[in-house]
């Protein structure tokens, strides 16, 4: 399903977003009709809309876009990508008018395998701003993947991590969470946690990473997933603490969409 402001989308619509590629987006996991950290997702679209185009975004219009997309049972993964299909690379800096796309998939379940990932040097550009731009976190991925791993792990030039491409990263010290302290996007699911676990943040390079317990990914679509291994450091995938996060994030009620 993909409606843009409410109604279906024309193919014409969708060429600026395949061609020119500029907007923003959020993706939510959606049960029974909730989403958890719906507020969350909310503010990230009406603070990307002002950092991408520099104009508002009415919250309220994209929550009743996302709730005409939702079936009536099962759980579904809902996307909203902001864009403007009137801007085209050579006129980029005109004024913006952007519109809201709604597209929906089918919800995997939140018990996956654990990742076994890759450090790469890499910093996506603007990386508070949750862009459509991914072509540099898809290739490191689709590297790491032809090198058998499951995906890429992004670090500075002092091998300090900060995210992967599309989900958060956490460590574990006995029974303390621990966020790295890096230029990243904090997702809606790590930011949860920070609640019902608050941890600490530090500045964590491949080298210190080994002197952790355990290491976990996070976003909205997959919940808490555990990493069992980066580069050759091996990390359990039972660990107690990873379980208990997951159980505390599948618990969560949600909001109402």
């Amino acid at each position: 399903m993909a409606e843009l402001n409410g109604r279906p989308v024309r193919s014409a619509e969708l060429q600026t977003l395949a061609l020119t590629n500029y907007g923003h987006f959020t993706t939510m996991r959606v049960e029974a009709g909730r989403v958890r950290g719906l507020g969350l997702h909310l503010e990230r679209l009406v603070r990307d809309c002002r950092a991408v185009f520099g104009t508002e975004l009415d919250p309220e219009r994209v929550r009743a876009y996302a709730r005409r997309a939702v079936p009536g049972d099962g759980p579904v993964v809902v996307r909203v990508t902001v864009f403007d299909p009137a801007l085209d690379v050579g006129h980029i800096g005109a004024d913006a008018h952007p519109r809201v796309l709604v597209t929906t998939r089918p919800a995997g379940s939140l018990a996956l395998p654990p990742l076994r990932v890759r450090s790469v040097r890499y910093l996506r550009d603007q990386p508070a701003v949750k862009s459509v731009g991914l072509f540099g976190a898809l290739r490191h991925r689709r590297e790491a993947q032809r090198a058998g791993f499951d995906d890429a792990l992004f670090v500075d030039a002092e091998s300090a991590v900060s995210e992967g491409g599309t989900w958060n990263i956490a460590f574990v010290r006995g029974s303390q969470v621990v966020r790295p302290d890096a230029d990243c996007l904090v997702g809606t699911t790590m930011e949860l946690l920070q609640q019902v676990r608050p941890g600490a943040t530090e500045r964590v390079t491949l080298e210190r990473a080994a002197g952790f317990d355990a290491a976990f990914a996070t976003n909205a679509a997959i919940g808490v997933r555990a990493v069992s291994g980066l580069d050759g450091l091996a990390f359990p995938a039972d660990h107690p603490v990873i379980a208990e996060l997951a159980g505390e994030y599948a618990a969560l009620p949600g909001e109402l969409l």
